[in-house]
């Protein structure tokens, strides 16, 4: 097998209208129109080359899982979360790079990273 990369990750949410959103007008990611009926509430969002796929489906408790969203300027972007009345930890330093932490309506965890 060659590994080319993640195609996705899938996020259980509470309320997937809350969910979509925090990730459209929060994080800037836009839903994609080809999900299929799965039966239960949930979306397809667009980041970069990725995707995060939001399931309507119980949550599971926080025990330090999240994604991270790769930034280029991690100062920036957690000034502009935070204007946006979302709490985000201070960036911190991780190896050669940088993070910050922030966590959706449904409390899922997410990092974000500005590569050093």
């Amino acid at each position: 097998m060659q590994p080319l990369g993640v195609h996705h990750v899938s996020i259980n949410v509470h309320d997937a209208d809350a969910a979509i959103a925090f990730y459209t007008d929060v994080l800037g990611l836009s839903v994609r129109d080809d999900r299929p009926d799965f039966g239960f509430g949930g979306a397809w969002l667009d980041i970069g080359g990725q995707q995060v796929h939001l399931l309507e489906v119980p949550v599971p408790d926080d025990r330090g899982q999240h994604f991270a969203v790769q930034v280029s300027d991690l100062d920036a972007a957690v000034a502009e979360i935070r204007d946006k009345g979302v709490t985000v930890g201070d960036p911190s330093p991780v190896g050669p790079s940088r993070q910050a932490f922030l966590h959706d309506p449904s409390g899922n965890m997410i990092e974000l990273h500005e590569p050093g």
